[in-house]
């Protein structure tokens, strides 16, 4: 073939790379001969090899950059990898070990990965987006590096996690990654101890205005417009007001979403619905107190109100069911500080800063931490949720580990074995007595890669809520009763293919459904959605 580039050059080509796995035929037509050793491995060879190495490392840092070594090089025994058992290695390549790795990225960094944008210059974004060699970007995962995970302004830091996002694209639901791109736009950072280090590799300035940050925003949007005009824009890790801000601007006008607000609202959403296959009752009867009143915070509200009002509640009673909790107190209706997108969630109520005492006032059902305050979910708090309710709902879903609410264990062991808990970073089994519970993940993976998949297959112009209750309701109908039965409410990550391939098909349904896709709709929906898909296969080069 022509375009298969030939000796080092082929080896260097982390698509066509197949390392040691080139055949003897291949080897001699390409000039490979002398640039490999002679053994031939097979697939399951590479795999053993990988693994072996991985289990010399001292610790899940250096298995990323492993891993992400791996990618530069083979990508599609990366892939191969991470979807061979992806229950051990989504913790590593994304949370909470990529946490880790964005306080250290200009540390550990081999070589660059994507875009990175510069505010510097502003006014030939095009120009930059036309130096990616693949002109079909069917996704882009885009950070301001402003708000990342718990961890707050990290910069050009924050590059780990579109990198990351699109990793779990591919590997989660088979989108193929030579469609996308992680893109970082570098708006300088306020970080102070990042602006010291000597290895820090971003624009050395302070954050932008309001004003100037939306105007390179929305150069951006429009360049991804006119250069990959099929492509779909991901916001991910933006400050909370910036989030909302964008979301609002752009979700009627381009093909988006913000993964932190949409994605995080949705995998809520199912967990919760996984919830009450325990406790029974609907949605619409359950009350929500939100210790968080951010970005994050509003978009699972927001949600919720439109699941509760697809069950017939009017949508003022759905809001008057969640109830939320920040810095200052509870959030009511007499507070003066309150950001426009809290303001429907503000209720008539006695102030108080007391999280415990709001409980015992509004007798929730559930409590939702995303306020990335460590122990914040502590005894009293949990022992007051077990005395109102039989089976207390918790979900602590701060990432990463570090800024977790509660532990599983101390939501288990507080609440006496009643509590419903999932998290935000994975915890470890926990045994009471002679019962083993089994702590669910409310992980945001659960959702985005089913968009996305189904986004791709249908070239859909548009992302809208819809489609994330669709997908959120998907993830809930998997769940057994055997892992009901443990407490687990989320299907587990080593089936976590098949989940989003199921999701991808629901979500796919509303595309064609609200008339949103551009290409003809097929007979079976679910067979259309597995003939997308990509498959970590090497492909023959002759």
């Amino acid at each position: 073939m022509t375009s298969v580039p030939r000796g080092l050059a082929l080896l260097r080509d982390p698509q066509l790379n197949k390392s040691t796995a080139f055949t003897e035929a291949e080897r001699e037509a390409l000039g490979l001969l002398g640039l490999l050793p002679e053994g031939i491995d097979s697939e399951e060879t590479q795999i053993q090899r990988v693994h072996i190495q991985l289990s010399q490392k001292p610790n899940d840092l250096e298995k990323y950059i492993y891993l992400s070594q791996l990618q530069d090089t083979d990508e599609t025994l990366f892939f191969r990898v991470l979807m061979s058992d992806p229950a051990q290695f989504l913790p590593i390549v994304y949370t909470p070990t990529v946490g880790e790795a964005c306080l250290q990225f200009g540390h550990i960094m081999r070589r660059p990965k994507g875009l990175y944008i510069s505010i510097k210059r502003k006014g030939r974004v095009r120009e930059i987006l036309r130096n990616w060699p693949n002109r079909d970007v069917r996704f882009i995962v885009v950070t301001s590096g402003q708000r990342i995970l718990g961890l707050g302004d990290l910069g050009a830091n924050g590059m780990g996690i579109p990198i990351g996002k699109l990793a779990l694209y591919t590997a989660c639901a088979g989108v193929p990654p030579q469609f996308t791109l992680p893109v970082l736009m570098d708006c300088g950072t306020n970080n102070e101890s990042l602006l010291r280090d000597p290895l820090y590799l971003g624009l050395r300035q302070a954050r932008p205005s309001v004003a100037d940050l939306d105007e390179f925003v929305d150069e951006f949007i429009t360049a991804v417009h006119d250069e990959f005009p099929d492509c779909c824009i991901q916001f991910e890790d933006w400050a909370g007001a910036d989030a909302v801000r964008l979301l609002a601007r752009y979700r009627d006008r381009t093909c988006c979403f913000n993964d932190d607000i949409q994605g995080t609202a949705a995998v809520a959403l199912a967990g919760i619905l996984g919830a009450l296959r325990i406790t029974g009752g609907k949605l619409s009867a359950q009350t929500f107190l939100f210790l968080g009143a951010g970005s994050a915070a509003i978009g699972i509200a927001n949600l919720m109100t439109q699941a509760m009002a697809l069950e017939g509640l009017a949508a003022d009673k759905a809001r008057e069911r969640i109830w939320l909790f920040d810095i200052s107190g509870l959030v009511e209706s007499i507070r003066g500080d309150l950001a426009d997108f809290q303001k429907p969630y503000a209720h008539p109520h006695s102030p108080t800063k007391d999280f415990a005492a709001a409980i015992e006032s509004l007798k929730p059902t559930a409590i939702i931490g995303v306020s990335t305050v460590a122990k914040a979910f502590n005894q009293r708090v949990i022992e007051t949720m077990a005395r109102i309710n039989r089976r207390p709902i918790i979900f602590p879903y701060s990432n990463p580990t570090s800024h977790s609410e509660c532990t599983a264990e101390e939501a288990y062991r507080w609440s006496e074995g009643r509590a419903i808990f999932a998290s935000g970073s994975p915890f470890p089994p926990v045994t009471l007595g002679n019962k083993t519970y089994i702590p669910g993940q409310g992980n945001n993976v659960y959702i985005f890669p089913a968009i996305g998949l189904a986004v791709y297959a249908t070239r859909a112009r548009r992302v809208t809520d819809e489609m994330f209750i669709a997908a959120a309701r998907a993830v809930a109908d998997q769940v057994t009763q055997s892992e009901l039965d443990v407490g687990l409410i989320y299907p587990p990550q080593s089936t976590i293919l098949n989940t989003e391939l199921q999701a991808a098909e629901r979500v796919a349904g509303v595309i064609f459904a609200s008339k949103l896709a551009t290409v003809p709709a097929p007979q079976d929906i679910a067979k259309f959605i597995r003939s997308q898909t990509y498959k970590p296969e090497y492909h023959p080069l002759l």
